[in-house]
């Protein structure tokens, strides 16, 4: 490719064999080649190996304009974007001309009359394939004129021009995506008669402006993204235009854990020093995954159809390390590892990226997403160590968590400082009996103690010890000895 993009004008182009061929014929050819190769194509994107890519490449064998629908922070625009690696590096286009217009096929009559006139002679230009890639959201302001253009009346001034002529034309951002993939990112929110504006490029590639229908055989790979119509309620894709979206690819959030972990280890913007100093267990990475699951699925609070990206674990994962960071720095250590209270740094995170019911809505955002973080401690416990509720009273097999209890109904407390040292942590957690034999007891490799502290989470949230949170510390003590504490301060409360 680098031999050919030598070639400065048309005659050079047609001695060394150049072919012209259509976008979607070069997508097509490029993913055939890939796939016989055995190269990957969508780098990066996880967990629809089996279900999206596979429609994904079928699609585009078959040349189809594609509608990516499913609910926010499903890749759908990152799955758009890696088409673009499926271009050419490079393609040649007719060098003083508005349009990136094909040398062996003009489409505008400026662009017609410059061949006629150079032939051989016509210089070119190459056009990377990145710059062949055109996004716009769409949004309730954009006109027809955005999308396919307007008559300049200042260019018909200027050459002396009468409205018919198509050289006083400003080409709109459909036009200038010629020979490229056009992605329009939110369909639904397009006014229905700027879609109807669509059907034409898509079907019969007639472009009609300001009633000057001229015959402009654009040729674009059309790419659609659209959250489902029954949750946007802001606008619908009109059937007409639907009929002509070749295929139509439903996406998903990820289905596992481990799909989900590696988004999230992909995505998250840590910097170097984050990422030298800050250790963050596999228990507490996959409880920041199960957060965004148990939003998904389990949480009476949250509205299902609003959808939870992505980007809701991603943030949390960033917000834990950063806090983990801040109390690194205000101790002056070299190096820490993420704790299980540092869960509670995620709730900003949290707060603006979930949608709720109205039992939501009383219940109140701070509290559902403390009610988030507390229910994957608790599944991350119960995935790693025996649940309680397998340990009966006068059963033959002992229960492990029973000296951790007593020690909590004899009076102890524990309250761990949320900005407290390692070294402070680690002493505090020493103080409960037979706990560390708990973690040993599963085989736990490397830093314990936030094994040892996620334990007294699970046995918090099955209602065995008393767990208290605040914006400054974490408390543990004995189960009635909280609850008579809570109803005191509800007696004061109501006195007052």
């Amino acid at each position: 490719m680098a031999d050919i993009t030598r070639a400065r004008v048309l005659g050079e182009l047609k001695r060394i064999g150049y072919r012209s061929r259509s976008v979607k014929d070069e997508l097509r050819e490029n993913l055939i080649q890939a796939i016989r190769e055995r190269r990957p194509v969508f780098e990066g994107i996880y967990d629809y190996e089996e279900t999206v890519l596979p429609q994904l490449r079928t699609a585009i064998l078959a040349r189809h304009n594609i509608l990516l629908l499913g609910l926010r922070g499903q890749a759908k625009t990152r799955l758009a974007r890696q088409l673009v690696y499926l271009l050419d590096p490079y393609i040649p286009a007719i060098e003083g001309v508005e349009l990136p217009e094909d040398p062996f096929n003009p489409i505008t009559p400026e662009a017609k009359r410059l061949v006629e006139e150079a032939k051989d002679d016509l210089p070119i230009r190459w056009i990377p394939r990145e710059e062949r890639y055109t996004e716009k959201l769409a949004t309730p302001d954009v006109s027809v004129a955005d999308l396919l253009g307007d008559i300049d009346p200042i260019k018909a001034a200027t050459l002396k021009l009468p409205y018919a002529d198509s050289r006083v034309i400003h080409y709109g951002l459909i036009p200038r995506a010629h020979r490229g993939i056009f992605v329009i990112n939110e369909l639904p929110d397009l006014q229905p008669r700027i879609q109807v504006a669509l059907f034409n490029i898509l079907q019969e590639r007639d472009v009609q402006i300001r009633g000057y229908k001229i015959r402009l055989p654009l040729d674009i790979q059309f790419v659609f993204t659209a959250n489902p119509e029954d949750y946007t309620q802001r606008g619908t894709i009109v059937t007409p235009l639907k009929d002509r979206i070749g295929s139509q690819i439903i996406t998903h959030y990820p289905r596992t854990i481990e799909a989900s972990q590696r988004i999230t280890q992909q995505e998250a913007r840590l910097s170097p020093a984050q990422q030298e100093r800050i250790e963050v267990p596999a228990s507490i990475a996959r409880a920041i995954e199960r957060i965004g699951f148990i939003a998904r699925q389990s949480s009476e609070h949250i509205d299902p159809k609003s959808g939870i990206s992505a980007r809701l674990t991603i943030s949390a994962y960033e917000c834990i390390v950063s806090w983990a960071e801040y109390r690194l720095l205000l101790n002056n250590e070299e190096r820490t590892t993420v704790r299980p209270m540092d869960i509670y740094a995620a709730i900003p995170a949290i707060t603006g990226k979930v949608e709720l019911v109205y039992e939501g809505e009383k219940e109140g955002i701070q509290n559902v997403a403390l009610y988030l973080c507390h229910r994957a401690l608790k599944e991350e416990f119960l995935a790693n160590f025996p649940s309680p509720d397998k340990f009966k009273r006068g059963g033959a097999q002992p229960n492990p968590y029973q000296p951790i209890i007593d020690w909590f109904a004899a009076g102890n407390e524990l309250a761990l400082t949320r900005t407290m040292s390692d070294a402070a942590y680690r002493r505090e957690l020493s103080k409960v009996p037979q706990l560390a034999r708990v973690v040993e007891s599963i085989g736990v490799s490397g830093n314990p103690y936030p094994w040892m502290e996620l334990v007294l989470h699970g046995l918090a949230e099955m209602s065995l010890i008393g767990r208290t949170f605040s914006e400054r510390e974490v408390s543990f003590r004995d189960l009635l000895g909280e609850l008579l504490g809570q109803r005191r301060g509800e007696e004061e409360e109501e006195e007052d």
